[in-house]
């Protein structure tokens, strides 16, 4: 049995690469989803293409071969006129020009905006060349002529509905659909992008074939021309990395890709302790002491004391029953609203508070006692139950943890100064839940009913003074 004394795997060949950026704002990738084996654009011959640089948006136009037997003439012939009409409008461009559908439209879409992690690589003569990528666009088949079927159908339709003096006044139920805010934001992006799409003319270029010898001229330029010899390989694997990759280009990158709420642990560590404990509790939503010491232990910051956290998470978590929950202010920041039922981030914090007093006086919760206690929608006071707390086999509401007896006794001042806090607002809740109670009143005999209206005169009928 063969025995491997070395860590390393052996180098079998080292192949140089470089670094080509003789096309790097005018390099495009064009895939084809469409395409089959059986149908490729290898020898298939361009009648027109146009470019929107801005927008980075490509048409091509191939030439279809309507002398072949595959070729329905009369189909073409129909398509051309569906898409045409008899009578061309002043100004308009024809979609066919020769009366027959000789070719098929190719419009581009962007399946990716940043393309800045890809290259095109060329391996030649023992030796890679890289090149960066200006943009990356998909080709589609495009069958906009029966757009403008469609658009002169609708004009000849409304034109004779114009006509009609006999038209009659139907009733009509207008329905408002409530869209969301998120829904509205992302409809009021792809009109905008549309718009710019549409503002930006197309500019008409030449289409080389791959056999031309302007192509073979710009494949050459994928070749680097400047060969100087790197001194990058002498440096040691970390110097080298960070001369390749400076650490605040690779953190920028990272928080990039990343979404708005999450935090990466470079970015974490930058930030004061007080934002650190505040994105930490968010995060975990209950944690017990020990768990937070861990963390900073183990990713943030090893040198961080148990005294100053003890100092410090009260200014931004709520102790019950010795682990830590986030304050409600963090959770729902001012002026803003709940995702489902958009209530106001005020009732949230107060309907959180209440909560969280009422596990630090019982061990369960009923959600349908919260909801009436609260007055807040169903799905509103789920998620706040969910906040610190989980539904176990007896439908009950909770906590995540359990107590933490441990931290209670270690720190009684915490403890106390929070049960402080407690009280103040217990005779608050309690004159809120009193006044939310049915009042039980005693049903009046009818043997008392007809004492009281012979004591009394009925006040509805005239009294005699005579």
């Amino acid at each position: 049995m063969a025995c491997f004394d070395d860590d390393e795997d052996t180098i079998l060949e080292e192949i140089p690469v470089f670094l080509s950026k003789n096309l790097q704002d005018n390099l495009y990738i064009f895939q084809y989803p469409t395409k089959s084996q059986t149908y490729n654009f290898e020898n298939v011959s361009v009648s027109n293409c146009c470019i929107k640089p801005i927008n980075q948006e490509v048409k091509v136009d191939f030439s279809l071969d309507t002398e072949s037997r595959f070729y329905d003439q009369f189909k073409g012939e129909q398509l051309a006129l569906a898409a045409d009409g008899k009578n061309q409008a002043k100004g308009e461009r024809p979609s066919f020009k020769r009366g027959i559908m000789d070719k098929q439209a190719f419009l581009s879409s962007r399946p990716l905006d940043d393309v800045t992690k890809y290259v095109v690589g060329v391996y030649a003569d023992k030796e890679i060349h890289l090149s960066p990528l200006t943009g990356i666009v998909q080709l589609r088949p495009s069958f906009s002529y029966f757009d403008k079927e469609d658009k002169r159908n609708k004009a000849e339709q409304k034109a004779l509905n114009e006509e009609d003096d006999d038209e009659e006044l139907q009733q009509v139920t207008v329905k408002f659909a409530r869209t969301s805010a998120k829904k509205a934001k992302e409809r009021q992006g792809f009109h905008n992008l549309m718009k710019k799409s549409d503002e930006e003319p197309w500019c008409e270029t030449y289409w080389h074939p791959r056999s031309s010898s302007t192509s073979e001229l710009e494949r050459q330029k994928l070749f680097t021309t400047n060969r100087q010899s790197s001194l990058a390989f002498a440096l040691d694997p970390k110097a080298y990395l960070t001369k390749l990759l400076p650490n605040e280009v690779r953190n920028q990158s990272i928080d990039a890709v990343l979404p708005a709420r999450v935090f990466s642990k470079v970015r974490l560590k930058s930030l004061p302790l007080l934002e650190q404990l505040k994105i930490i509790l968010k995060d975990g939503r209950m944690l017990s002491f020990d768990e937070i010491m861990q963390i900073f232990q183990d990713s943030v910051d090893p040198k961080v004391t148990s005294e100053k956290l003890v100092k410090t998470l009260p200014q931004v978590g709520i102790p019950i029953h010795g682990n830590w929950v986030p304050q409600s202010e963090d959770l729902y920041p001012s002026d803003t609203f709940s995702n489902v039922n958009g209530v106001k981030s005020e009732l949230m914090v107060r309907a959180r508070d209440y909560v969280l007093f009422r596990f630090s006086r019982a061990n369960f919760l009923d959600r349908q006692k919260i909801i009436f206690d609260t007055q807040l929608p169903p799905e509103e006071a789920t998620e706040i139950l969910k906040s610190v707390a989980y539904l176990n086999s007896d439908k009950k509401w909770q906590l995540l943890l359990p107590p933490d007896t441990q931290f209670e006794q270690r720190y009684p001042v915490v403890v106390q100064r929070q049960d402080l806090v407690w009280r103040a607002s217990e005779q608050a809740y309690n004159e809120m839940d009193y006044e939310k109670s049915p009042k039980r009143t005693r049903k009046r005999s009818q043997r008392d009913s007809k004492s009281y209206a012979a004591a009394c005169p009925d006040l509805s009928s005239p009294v005699n003074t005579s």
